[in-house]
């Protein structure tokens, strides 16, 4: 589907959109708790929907009103059954879930897009080896055996979703366990946010040292009324109007929040000011909306990009050539992206999507400077399903095509 922009500055106040990543966490704490668990101001996009699917074929009950999510949780029971886990295209459900699903159910099961199926699982792999666990893919998941305590040496520059998926099981477990990085650490607000989901559903897990996360056995998850906080990740693709011309006011996001991604406010300064060089590393999903920034104003030098490759799309590559489309020169090169100063202009045909969330809302940013056509935008739905209608209310100009 395509969407045409028009010329147009945004302003105005919006309330911030939900946290996915916590939502994710705390619905899934609520899951594996005893009792009945609340948690408002969640968004349903479609990663969410996914991890509410995956949530129901392990047995707990889900009612959602408006905003609202009640769940009745499994609390200590394991699953006889053989589980069908349906994750969508969301890869922080597949990865949260795996870990899991080794610790309630001695056989499961995992679908989920072509795509998704695509990215890298070596960490559960390897895991599954060592402990003798059958993993099998194709053209789905299977899995069969149950996760042993112990301790669980894992490379730093990994997805956090690996870690997180264990710290959501080693607490079910019989004994303690450990979680040993042997690498410097990627991505660790991502850990702190489940860290933090964990002490609010009455679990503990610690730092025993900058490279040593310890987890008890034998914890049971407690049932908790949580309300969402916003979501800095995609508060960054609306703020971004205010580094091209807009003026608009994101309300209801936490100033002590744990998202790492909230640094983009001070990358969006460093950015305007003037060309800059900054590591993204810590804040990948980032990546997009900066190189917006940085094409809009005076060019900027990423590193820590290698990452970007291993998202919905491959967002390096992808970037590079949808600024092509505005005019705007890039260097690529494994683990940097330098994106230079120039002048925009509208593109010649309509900007593809790549079926990518942050791509197709960095898109939209940018056709609201030249103008031009955007196809696939629908690919929103993932994470922000109401974007679109959000920025058409600050004023960007929108007309949907048939």
């Amino acid at each position: 589907m395509i969407v045409t922009i028009k010329p147009s500055k945004a302003s105005g106040k919006i309330q911030a959109p939900p946290s996915k990543s916590m939502a994710h966490r705390m619905l899934i704490c609520a899951a594996l708790a005893k009792g009945i668990s609340r948690i408002e101001n969640v968004a349903y996009s479609e990663d969410i929907l996914a991890t509410l699917d995956c949530i129901e074929a392990m047995g707990a009950q889900v009612k959602k009103e408006d905003d609202t999510v009640t769940v009745t949780g499994i609390g200590d029971q394991k699953i006889s059954s053989p589980v069908e886990f349906k994750c969508r295209e969301s890869g922080s459900t597949l990865r949260f879930f795996i870990g899991i699903a080794m610790a309630v159910s001695n056989e499961s099961s995992f679908y989920g897009s072509e795509k998704l199926l695509s990215r890298p699982l070596s960490v559960y792999e390897d895991i599954c080896d060592r402990q003798g666990i059958e993993f099998l893919t194709g053209d789905h998941i299977h899995i069969k055996g149950m996760l042993k305590p112990g301790d669980f040496e894992v490379a730093g520059n990994i997805s956090s979703q690996f870690i997180s998926g264990l710290l959501f099981a080693l607490p079910l477990l019989e004994k303690d366990s450990h979680i040993i990085f042997t690498t410097a650490i990627e991505s660790a607000s991502y850990i702190q946010l489940t860290l933090e989901a964990l002490s609010l559903f009455g679990v503990k897990a610690s730092w025993l040292d900058e490279k040593t996360l310890f987890v008890e056995g034998g914890q049971t998850y407690k049932s908790r009324e949580v309300i969402v906080e916003g979501d800095y990740s995609n508060a960054a693709f609306l703020d971004v109007f205010n580094t091209i011309g807009g003026n608009v006011a994101v309300n209801g996001l936490k100033e002590d929040s744990g998202q790492g991604d909230k640094v983009y406010k001070k990358f969006y300064e460093r950015l305007v000011a003037g060309h800059c060089k900054i590591d993204i590393s810590d804040c990948p999903d980032l990546g997009p909306v900066l190189m917006v920034v940085a094409a809009a104003n005076h060019g900027a030098t990423f590193t820590g990009t290698a990452r970007l490759k291993i998202k919905e799309s491959d967002r390096g590559h992808v970037m590079c050539d949808l600024l092509s489309d505005f005019g705007t020169d890039t260097v690529y090169e494994d683990d940097k992206i330098e994106v230079k100063e120039g002048v925009l202009k509208k593109p010649d045909k309509a900007v593809d999507g790549h079926n990518d969330h942050r791509i197709v809302m960095a898109a939209a940013s940018l056709l609201s400077i030249t103008g031009g056509c955007l196809s696939g935008y629908e690919a929103v739905r993932k994470s922000f399903p109401d974007y679109f209608d959000v920025i058409k209310q600050l004023g960007i100009d929108i007309e949907y095509n048939a």
